[in-house]
């Protein structure tokens, strides 16, 4: 029963959550940035370099000729899949440009924390209240 426990403590600490949000942000930031690079990026691209479908690119390591890497695939034919893979790299790329600029400008927002200067300490209090504090302590002594 005590690892049950322990373990409940730890998935309802805080970091823990943190990380969970983030996770499941981060999956879906990669559905739309591969969105974005499967239906925006790369059909111009594809078009400027006189219409080639990148997710379409593969070297077909079989004797026999497909049409499409889909037909290849559904034969089941030995391929390497280097479209898909260029897209993967661009997706990639975007990511971990977003990444950057995220850590980029956390370090900033820390870097000014730590640059505000200190509160300033409070100033020393008037003579007349520290012969009065004084004064107090030294009736209370005698008490």
């Amino acid at each position: 029963m005590g690892i049950i426990k322990e373990f409940q403590e730890f998935a309802v600490k805080g970091n823990v959550m943190d990380m969970a949000v983030g996770i499941i942000i981060g999956g879906a930031f990669g559905t739309i940035v591969k969105s974005l690079v499967d239906d925006v990026i790369m059909p111009p691209i594809g078009l400027a370099l006189g219409g080639v479908d990148f997710s379409d690119l593969f070297i077909n390591l079989s004797e026999v000729q497909y049409q499409s890497l889909a037909a290849a695939q559904e034969a089941g034919a030995p391929v390497i899949a280097y479209g898909s893979f260029i897209n993967n790299v661009i997706s990639f790329l975007i990511v971990a440009w977003a990444v950057f600029l995220l850590v980029k400008g956390m370090n900033r927002l820390q870097k000014k924390a730590e640059a505000e200067p200190a509160p300033a300490e409070a100033p020393p209090p008037p003579k007349e209240q520290v012969l009065l504090e004084e004064i107090r302590d030294l009736l209370k002594a005698r008490a």
